[in-house]
């Protein structure tokens, strides 16, 4: 009923100004205005709606993964932009001082938009 469906994904924030000048500026990506808030227009052509909620509540989880061949370089180069990482320590998924996770499966660093969003960039070799 769906196959032909050209569906998207979307998430909330509770501050759509904050959040555009976020992942324009300091992530880099192209932001469109347009809707109830803006899209996210993501490598191969992908979309994510992202839109105002006066009652957002941050996900228990990564909203958003951005593959990297080089976990090293994103995370050197998203701190420079003053991204602040995730620091985990003395759990399961503890990471380094760079707050990167290096204990078994792909290299993943994960950081919080300021509506508190979880994201994520991971090492993808390709």
């Amino acid at each position: 009923m769906l196959q032909d469906s050209l569906a998207f994904s979307g998430f909330s924030v509770n501050d759509l100004d904050a959040a555009r000048t976020f992942y324009a500026d300091t992530l880099g990506l192209t932001v469109e205005d347009g809707g109830p808030g803006f899209s996210l227009k993501l490598a191969g052509g992908k979309d994510v709606l992202v839109y105002p909620s006066p009652n957002h509540q941050a996900a228990s989880y990564t909203m958003l993964n951005f593959p990297v061949p080089d976990i090293e370089a994103a995370v050197d180069g998203l701190t420079e932009r003053g991204v602040v990482f995730e620091r985990y320590a003395g759990t399961p998924m503890a990471t380094d001082e760079k707050g990167i996770f290096r204990q078994g499966g792909p290299l993943i660093a994960w950081f919080t938009d300021p509506s508190g969003n979880t994201l994520s960039v991971i090492e993808v070799q390709s």
